[in-house]
């Protein structure tokens, strides 16, 4: 699901990481401001869905996607929750 498909796309960055939190989902991202965000949270010692995140020039579509499929095939959202995971693998 997207941001846009759930209505969240106008929400800050910690509102839409609670809100992936809220339903258990991983959040992928190209945005730097997230990885702030999940580093703060991590000191503090909250917990927060994971993060994947993919820098948007230096990563293809297609990677991401092979690297998104492999993951979701590998684990669940819990194995990597409050963590930060970079694509490319």
């Amino acid at each position: 699901m997207t941001a846009y498909e759930d209505n969240a796309q106008e929400l800050d960055d910690a509102a839409l990481l609670a809100r992936a939190t809220e339903f258990n989902r991983v959040l992928f991202t190209p945005d730097d401001d997230l990885l702030v965000l999940a580093r703060q949270w991590q000191q503090q010692g909250l917990f927060f869905a994971a993060i994947i995140y993919a820098h948007q020039l230096r990563t293809s579509i297609g990677a991401c996607i092979t690297d998104l499929e492999l993951i979701a095939r590998a684990g669940e959202a819990d194995d990597i929750a409050s963590r930060v995971q970079f694509l490319p693998l």
